[in-house]
């Protein structure tokens, strides 16, 4: 028998609980969405975005939200996937930023327990070429008690010494001829992309309208003001009136700024991030170990997630597309010569099952290094009414959100309280993360990615048995989750599936190629797609992941 999460009893009025399936329908949230005026039409399914519109929507404010590709599909589905104070502010004297990311880390925990996991991190100490050596290990070490007292004593866990030994039993291929012991904290970790589309699905059940594939193509004004936009979805052009438009499109943000106000000057500087991932086998390591990176002053962390590893990241400038963003070669080369100088592995591009190559709409001047800019966030409203947030992280995006909903409010010269601090998400309310893991198999699989809602997906096994079985063999996901994810969770190609709603893409690259015809088929039964429509998805599907193959592999100059 599959043992799934149950729901404890709980405050409705303060969580979001179900008892039937929330399914979303299309073509109604396009119908809602021409339908009606709102109070604020978010542009942008990021998320800041997400959380943005579930503020609002909580405060009794009617919403809308739109995504020109899919929810997450930028900068937040390209993230090291922590949820984390960041040790890195406190060594640049931010410690405002450090309370702020540990206290929402903490609600983050409470309110989406099965998205947000607690996390080792470990810092070898060694006696060269290490994250510091011997010298500094002390100093650093008055550093993680500044980062205990500062919240991170909320997680349950203080750091704490490791000897030799007990740094090997977590990492068992690091060079041991040069290491003097270790540092152990806590942090938190989540998919970055499911943890978005459950803010998005939250968001929907309080009544937001929520639709990804949606292109804002110009704002409405009246008498001066932005009030509104046109937007682009499914071949039809719907203007939608709003008494409040924020811009929520990361890294994309100047080019809708510059629609509002010609006038309007860049702010935002792009600065890339890059991982790979290596199978766990090539890498074993229990949480996060964190490793120098030759010749640079950013660390870089190694993260198991089930049977790979995350290696990351990179912290560059970019001038590049802002729409086709991909590791390279010689950023692939960094990081694995940074893992190689740690660890006893000889890990060689062949070694590489997948990587992740993402944007940080960072705001800042043109002098210096992306690393020292401020990950603080900046919302404003120009001349014209327009909202923009932009700069801040994963980590504080429910804190964002509620102050971009705060600078709305005040647009519409209305006052409404935040009710998303202890606000559970969506699968989030009663779930016991303990029991869960402990369950093991496909009752944990799916509790953590769905929480008290795995039942729902379960339920599509008693519809047909044949969902219980794996995409193709060798995949951990279900058939049953991509049928779900076209009736609750506007999943609408192949790529939205393999990229987003599951993480085969990044965590199982290959593989994801074969699971694609499946994902098709069920896709075209769920949707009513043509034959031709489906070809297309699976060959643009392959296609991005052979362009992305080609320019990691390809020699260096």
């Amino acid at each position: 028998m599959i043992r799934l999460p149950q729901r404890k009893a709980r405050s409705e009025t303060r969580s979001a609980i179900r008892r039937t399936p929330l399914t979303l329908d299309r073509r109604q949230q396009i119908e809602r969405l021409a339908s009606r005026r709102v109070d604020v039409l978010v542009v942008g399914g990021g998320v800041t975005g997400c959380y943005t519109a579930l503020d609002a929507v909580t405060r009794g404010l009617t919403v809308a939200l739109v995504e020109r590709d899919d929810f997450a599909s930028g900068t937040s589905s390209k993230s090291s996937k922590m949820v984390h104070g960041g040790l890195r502010y406190i060594e640049q004297g931010n410690l405002p930023l450090v309370r702020r990311s540990l206290l929402e880390r903490q609600r983050f925990r409470r309110n989406a327990p099965h998205l947000v996991q607690r996390l080792p991190f470990v810092f070898p100490v060694l006696a060269q070429d290490g994250v510091f050596d011997a010298r500094i290990a002390k100093a650093f070490e008055g550093l993680l008690w500044t980062y205990d007292l500062a919240g991170g004593w909320r997680i349950g866990r203080l750091h704490q010494r490791l000897t030799v030994p007990e740094v090997l039993v977590r990492a068992p291929r690091l060079r041991a001829d040069r290491l003097k012991g270790g540092l152990l904290y806590y942090d938190s970790r989540t998919d970055d992309a499911r943890l978005t589309l459950t803010i998005a699905r939250t968001a929907a059940h309080f009544g937001a309208t929520v639709l990804n594939g949606a292109v804002c193509r110009g704002l409405i004004r009246e008498g001066g003001r932005v009030r509104g936009a046109t937007v682009e979805v499914d071949g039809r052009e719907i203007d939608v009136h709003a008494g409040v438009v924020v811009n929520a499109t990361g890294v994309w943000a100047d080019a809708l700024d510059t629609l509002s106000d010609p006038g309007h000057r860049a702010r935002i500087r792009p600065a890339k991030g890059v991982h790979i991932v290596l199978p766990w086998t090539r890498l074993p390591i229990d949480g996060t170990v964190t490793v120098p990176v030759p010749g640079r002053a950013r660390r870089a962390t190694c993260t198991r997630w089930g049977d790979v590893v995350v290696l990351g990241t990179t912290d560059t400038d970019y001038d590049g597309s802002l729409d086709e963003v991909l590791c390279t070669r010689q950023e692939m080369q960094f990081l694995l010569d940074g893992a190689n100088t740690a660890f006893d592995a000889d890990l060689t591009p062949a070694d590489v099952v997948g990587s992740i190559a993402g944007l940080r709409p960072l705001v800042g001047g043109e002098e210096g290094a992306t690393l020292d800019l401020s990950r603080d966030h900046d919302i404003s409203t120009d001349a014209h009414g327009l909202v923009t947030v932009t700069g801040g992280k994963l980590t504080t995006s429910r804190h964002m959100g509620e102050l971009v909903v705060d600078e709305a409010l005040k647009v519409l010269g209305r006052q409404a309280r935040c009710r998303t601090v202890r606000l559970s998400l969506l699968g989030g309310a009663g779930y016991d993360a303990e029991a869960t893991s402990a369950t093991g198999g496909l009752g944990a699989h799916l509790g953590e990615r769905y929480g008290t809602e795995a039942r729902f997906v379960a339920d599509l096994f008693t519809e047909d048995p044949s969902l219980a079985e794996p995409i193709v063999e060798g995949a951990a996901y279900l058939r049953a989750e991509v049928v779900y994810a076209a009736r609750c969770e506007l999943a609408r190609t192949v790529d939205d599936v393999l990229s987003r709603r599951t993480r085969m893409r990044v965590f199982a690259r290959d593989l994801s190629i074969k699971a694609a015809p499946e994902v098709g088929r069920l896709l075209q039964r769920e949707l009513g797609l043509s034959d031709e429509e489906v070809a297309r998805q699976i060959d643009d599907y392959v296609s991005g992941i052979d362009r992305e193959k080609t320019v990691l592999m390809e020699e260096l100059s």
